[in-house]
């Protein structure tokens, strides 16, 4: 789920969450205010097993079209009714259960649901997997004419997109059999949820606040902490607990490479990333343009790396160095309320529409805001057709990158606002690859705004530092992500095991092609490629560079245009999943099949790190 109420008004808390008791709560213990409100997708959890009741009822009519898809485009049009219809009452029960999963990892009874419903869909799925391979077995003569009717003319694009997809779908028995080993095949990823966010235990970290917990979330805090003994025990006692699991994390991540493989080999693709590109219709040319140009701008990183060092004062530049700001004195923070203000403030270029339906769902329920004890870690949006956009955050006061993380995934939750209300539910749901644009895009007015309203040079030297690092994590980071990825698949279809020596090898040399030589690696250092929870989304993070290349090119049309670069960029949230990424994005302006977009972010970067330069 893209790792996606009513819209009343919120009170605002007199107490923030975390920030001054040090003390991570109970879900129980959370006010509602600062939860989100699941009730436009169930009221609650009996309306969820009523609606699973009917869901595992009415699943066997599917099977009343079986055989009969090729005889007409009306009982086409008629089973193709049913498949949506039903899958909109599926979707709702997925987002219900694994979004009160994600409130507590630890609940047994939401465990309970979630599984009950991987199961019961699951066999749905077997049930059917018949339709595709009949859809596929139509004539194509037949086919294309019946495409050209209007009784098939709202799953017209559906329909395109599924034949394009022809030479990888199996027999029916195979995708019987394929369909129905979906359940475990998610045991990978959920190990690694379960061993990360609920078994490991991080223990607690001495500051002068304090003693306080290290976590997920909080680590983010401590990696960023003016005082380097804090940074280093933080960033080695995390890892020590990796280190701890490193051979069930190794076979974890193994068994989920090994899926993909399988995976893309069933399906006749060449490789596993060719197959994971193909839904996209994105060819390899546009990941290895990514790397080739990230890696021609190596040594632009690597200089940053010593302006960094110098700007510390430190003889030698540690990776407990590499998050802290630049600009020594300058402290955040900001309530919720005062981060919503200013996201809002900031999205003005986009016109009140979109401020106003953002400023409505973030001041209401669609935001589940703080950490609870057992939540998930980090942040996600989490649209669906019925439901709001809702948003996952561990929103933090005193770490300025949650405001931007907060604008981020409101980001997610807008380009599903627009598309819902513009696209029939078989076409709303947007790639990956164009979700990243929209969000990063909402980064970049929120930098802006802020720069604009400080007259502080302290603030305005720290905020460029925190441009150049996001470009980094996203440019840079993304891609060396992306490289080991590509990588690891390619052992395993050479025949090359995953061991931890191999997978902490492989990423060891990463990190240092990417930190450069003045930039020493710790013992446990390698184990971070065992702990990123985007490697079980296979080739995922690229999308994150190229999305952020995009969103840069946009912005710039829009800050620098008028109402028509602003009307262009609303029709590419409003297009949904309705276009391949690659033709939404040409539409909207900006050609990825090009290196230009790449490369013009990287020069971007190299005159952010100039500008820095000159100033710490």
């Amino acid at each position: 789920m893209t790792p996606v109420g009513d819209h009343g008004l919120m009170s605002r808390p007199t107490t923030p969450m975390n920030t001054q008791t040090h003390k991570t709560p109970l879900r129980a213990e959370v006010p509602d205010e600062h939860k989100w409100s699941l009730h436009k997708l169930f009221p609650d959890d009996p309306a969820w097993e009523a609606g699973l009741t009917k869901f595992e009822q009415r699943a066997p009519e599917i099977e009343h079209f079986k055989g009969t898809l090729g005889q007409s485009p009306a009982r086409l049009r008629e089973a193709l009714d049913f498949l949506f219809e039903l899958g909109l009452l599926e979707e709702r029960l997925g987002y219900y259960a694994h979004l009160r999963v994600s409130e507590d990892l630890g609940d047994s009874a939401a465990q309970g649901r979630l599984a009950r419903y991987v199961s019961i869909a699951t066999a749905y799925s077997a049930r059917s997997s018949f339709v595709t391979p009949e859809i596929q077995a139509i004539p194509d003569e037949a086919i294309n004419g019946w495409l050209e009717s209007e009784t098939l003319e709202p799953y017209r694009i559906f329909l395109r997109k599924l034949l394009r997809h022809k030479p990888h779908i199996l027999s029916e028995p195979e995708e019987r059999l394929l369909a129905m080993q979906s359940e475990f095949a998610h045991t990978p990823r959920n190990g690694f949820n379960a061993l990360t966010d609920v078994d490991m235990q991080f223990g607690e970290i001495q500051t002068d606040d304090g003693v306080r917990p290290l976590t997920h979330a909080s680590y983010a805090s401590f990696i960023q902490h003016p005082e380097r003994e804090v940074r280093k025990a933080a960033y080695l006692q995390y890892l020590a607990e990796f280190e701890a699991h490193k051979h069930t994390l190794a076979a974890l991540y193994s068994g989920s490479v090994q899926q993909d493989v399988y995976r893309a080999r069933v399906r006749n693709f060449p490789s596993a990333i060719e197959a994971a590109l193909f839904s996209d219709d994105v060819p390899i040319t546009v990941y290895d343009q990514l790397i080739e140009s990230v890696h021609a701008h190596l040594p632009v990183l690597h200089r940053y790396y010593d302006v960094r060092r110098r700007a510390l004062g430190l003889d030698e530049l540690r990776l407990y160095d590499t998050r802290v700001p630049l600009v020594k004195g300058v402290k955040t923070h900001y309530t919720y309320e005062q981060a919503v203000e200013a996201v809002t403030t900031s999205l003005a270029p986009l016109g009140d529409e979109y401020v106003n339906a953002l400023r409505e769902g973030l001041t209401g329920h669609w935001v589940d805001r703080y950490e609870n004890k057992g939540k998930r870690s980090g942040a996600f949006s989490a649209p669906s057709y019925n439901g709001d956009p809702y948003i996952l955050m561990n929103y933090k006061e005193d770490v300025l990158n949650d405001m931007f993380t907060l604008t981020h995934e409101a980001g997610h939750s807008m380009h599903s606002w627009y598309s819902v209300r513009h696209q029939p539910f078989q076409h709303y749901n947007y790639t990956i690859f164009v979700a990243e644009v929209a969000s990063t895009f909402n980064e970049q007015l929120l930098a802006r705004h802020l720069l604009a309203t400080t007259d502080d040079e302290a603030l305005k030297a720290y905020l460029i530092n925190k441009q150049v690092d996001d470009t980094l994590a996203t440019l840079f980071r993304q891609t060396m992500f992306a490289e080991f990825e590509r990588t690891t698949h390619a052992m395993v279809e050479r025949n090359e095991p995953l061991t931890v020596d191999s997978l902490t090898a492989v990423y060891r040399e990463l990190l240092t092609q990417y930190f450069g030589p003045a930039v020493p690696l710790e013992e446990h250092s390698a184990l971070e490629g065992l702990r990123v929870p985007h490697f079980y989304s296979a080739f995922y993070v690229y999308k994150y560079a190229t999305g952020m290349s995009a969103a840069l090119a946009l912005y710039e049309q829009v800050i620098n245009g008028g109402e028509p670069e602003r009307e262009r960029y609303l029709d590419f949230l409003k297009s949904g999943g309705s276009k391949f990424p690659l033709e939404q994005l040409r539409d909207a302006g900006v050609d990825m099949t090009s290196p230009e977009p790449v490369k013009t972010a990287l020069q971007r970067f190299e005159r952010l790190v100039d500008e820095l330069s000159g100033l710490v």
